[in-house]
């Protein structure tokens, strides 16, 4: 079978250490924060430098993303969510997947604009950073509150729910 060929699940029902997925997404967090605080800078002080930083952080950030929404789904299908858990999870999840999305179409619009004109970023432009910071923070809350609310990948919660205890 299939499942033979996996690792063995550890106490936190993953097949590695720990969980990955928030590694890597406060690292994807902290660079769209820091591109959007750049740009907006460099805006309201005519700054055009500050675009160059919020460009190359913007274009890691929607790189890493990807690899972040990978190791969370693969982490949320391990996660075994119990009742209370499944419908911030399933949200989480559906929201991942639309960031993603809608931060690569941002880092195409802030290339468009990069290559057209480098020392301008355009009032929409700069709308949309703030509806993408919105998103970003929203997201983080339901992150937030899978491991510190649910204890989703926690040892107590796996061990209730290895144990009949939660459902």
């Amino acid at each position: 079978m299939f499942q033979d060929l996996l690792p063995p699940l550890n106490s936190h029902n993953l097949p590695y250490p720990d969980t990955l997925h928030p590694i890597v997404v406060h690292f994807v967090i902290a660079m769209v924060l820091f591109a959007v605080l750049c740009d907006g800078v460099g805006y309201f002080t005519r700054n055009s430098r500050l675009y160059e930083v919020g460009w190359w952080n913007l274009m890691f950030a929607t790189i890493s993303v990807f690899i972040a929404v990978i190791f969370g789904q693969i982490e949320a299908g391990l996660a075994m969510p119990y009742a209370a858990a499944t419908r911030d999870l399933s949200l989480h999840t559906l929201i991942g997947w639309a960031l993603s999305g809608l931060l690569a179409l941002i880092t195409g619009w802030r290339y468009t604009i990069r290559l057209r004109a480098p020392e301008v970023l355009p009032l929409p432009y700069i709308g949309g950073n703030v509806i993408l910071t919105f998103i970003v923070l929203f997201q983080i809350y339901l992150g937030d509150k899978l491991v510190w609310v649910y204890g989703l990948h926690t040892e107590a919660v796996v061990e209730a729910m290895r144990g009949g205890l939660l459902q």
